[in-house]
């Protein structure tokens, strides 16, 4: 069984009222106040500026919009996360940028690589932007990212 996740993830006002400006944008909320927006097909269409992809080292984020997310974060921290699973095998990568500047990361573990003892890329970047785990649990169950395995699943 796989589990796939790509995208912005910020507190649930800040984010609804950028993604007013984008009409591909479709969100859904998370636990502790926190909204996510998949990269869906039509959203990265709609938000690529033609200079490739792979900014900062992730796999779909769109040439350009790490800009965006930077003039986003002027109104509180914003996420950029991806997450690839199969089998229980796979990666993690997150960035946060705060203030229009990156404040945490690019973070990075590959396939085979152990979590470091400050939690998972995608743990910690939900760390920076306010939320908090239980005794026994990670910022990624807390908030509830586990209830769907594929990012476009949020929103259907």
């Amino acid at each position: 069984m796989g589990y796939d996740l790509q995208a912005v993830i910020a507190e649930r006002e800040a984010l609804r009222g950028v993604a007013r400006e984008l009409p591909a944008a479709r969100l859904a909320s998370i636990g502790q106040g926190l909204s996510l927006m998949p990269m869906t097909e039509a959203l990265f269409d709609s938000v690529a500026d033609g200079s490739g992809v792979e900014a900062l080292g992730f796999w779909r984020l769109p040439g350009g919009f790490e800009k965006t997310l930077a003039a986003w974060s002027a109104g509180g921290p914003v996420a950029y996360v991806e997450a690839e699973y199969f089998g229980g095998v796979g990666e993690q990568r997150a960035v946060v940028w705060d203030g229009g500047t990156i404040a945490l990361g690019p973070l990075h573990v590959e396939e085979g690589q152990s979590f470091p003892p400050a939690g998972s890329p995608i743990s910690q970047a939900l760390r920076r932007l306010g939320a908090l785990a239980l005794a026994g649990e990670d910022e990624f169950s807390a908030v509830g990212l586990g209830r769907h395995r594929h990012g476009e699943a949020w929103i259907d």
